[in-house]
This record gives structure tokens, sequence and C-alpha cells, in this order.
């Protein structure tokens, strides 16, 4: 059973095909080349690289044979390297990457690389959404721009009520005023006047005023 496996969506609305991600760490070829490495020794370098390269050769070929079955899955791999100085030396070694890509169709990922390869899944899981749905947003769009062009609509016709209304608002306070004004130039009654009978008032609403007790 394979280590990993990233769910990704088929040609059909029901059907995945898996992204197989399998670990390897071909320890003790890696630590006689670290060795070489550190005593200098060319010949023990020489052969240490080839021992490596002959051990992910074979780990991208078991991979390949093991996990990659289309149509569910892709037709390619991910060999996950767990130490950035392996994965390194694996694309170091000449002809190597291209032999695990081109023959065995397996990429090498160390653990910075891992982590770019699935954001960009992730990034392009999303563009595909936002495709396959592009006609329900566009839908969705057409439907907000017609409500708001009925919401301007209700927006004019209450402006236009408001305008209306502070019109009349401002004729009654210009009526207001001119009648203040003549009312100012309108003398005092002579002595004696009966207010009442000028304005035709009945002479009951007087009495019953006049009738209404009033506490000191």
């Amino acid at each position: 059973r394979v280590e990993f496996a990233v769910k990704m969506p088929g040609h059909g609305s029901d059907q995945v095909v898996w992204l197989p991600i399998d670990s390897k760490f071909p320890q003790e070829d890696w630590m006689r080349l670290q060795d070489a490495h550190d005593a200098g020794d060319l010949a023990a370098k020489e052969s240490a690289e080839k021992a490596l390269k002959r051990a992910v050769i074979l780990s991208a070929s078991e991979i390949n044979e093991k996990y990659i079955e289309a149509p569910h899955t892709i037709d390619y791999g991910i060999m996950f390297l767990p130490t950035e100085g392996l994965y390194g030396e694996v694309l170091r070694l000449p002809g190597l990457d291209d032999e695990l890509r081109q023959k065995h169709r397996i990429v090498p990922a160390g653990p910075t690389t891992l982590a770019a390869i699935l954001s960009s899944i992730r990034l392009g899981f999303r563009a595909l959404a936002i495709e396959q749905r592009s006609t329900e947003i566009w839908d969705i769009l057409a439907a907000v721009k017609e409500e708001f062009g009925r919401f301007e609509t209700t927006i004019a016709s209450l402006q236009k009520q408001l305008k209306t209304a502070q019109n009349t608002v401002n004729s009654m306070g210009t009526r207001s005023r001119q009648m203040q004004r003549k009312m100012k130039s309108v003398q005092d009654l002579p002595e004696g006047t009966d207010s009442s009978e000028i304005l035709g008032l009945p002479d009951q609403i007087l009495d019953d005023i006049d009738s209404v007790p009033f506490d000191e």
C-alpha cells in the first residue's frame, strides 16, 4: 500500500484519480557518500555515487510498478526524499533526474519541493472549481445586477418624494412668513371691540372658558 495519495478529480463528476507519493531513503548509500566527501576519497566518492544512483533508480522502478495504475492514478508518481541534502545530491548526479522522469514516470521531491507541488495542486483545484461553476457565478452576478437596478429605481423615487415634501415645507414657511408680516401691519382693535364677534366665535365657548376654575 502506498504511503500517501492525493485525491484528485477525474474526467466525470463522480470520478477520482490518485497521485501516489512514496518515501524512499537509501540511508546506507547516502551515509557512504557523506563519509567519502568528508574523507576526500575520490574513488570512494565515485563508487558511492554509483551505488546511490542505482538505489534511487530501483526505488523509482518499484513506485512505478506498484502504485502507478492508470486510469485509477495519474501517469506519474512522486518519490519523496526526506532530506534536502539527499534531494540535492539526486539532482546533482548527471542524467539521474531525466531518467527518473522520462523512463520511470517518477518525480523526485525534497521537503520544500513537495510542499510547493502540493500547493500548486491545491491552487489547480480551486481554479478548476471556479471554472466548473463559472456559469452559476455569472447567473448570480446577473441577478445581483438586475436587483441593483431595481434598488436604484426605488432610491430615485424616494429622493423625488423627499424633494416634493421639502418643497411643500419650504412653501408653507414662505406663506407663514408672509402672513406674519401682514399681521404686523394690522392695527390694534379699538378698546371695547368684541373680537369674538369679528371672528364669528359663539359666545358659549367663551363662557365655558371663563367658568373653568384655576388654582392659584
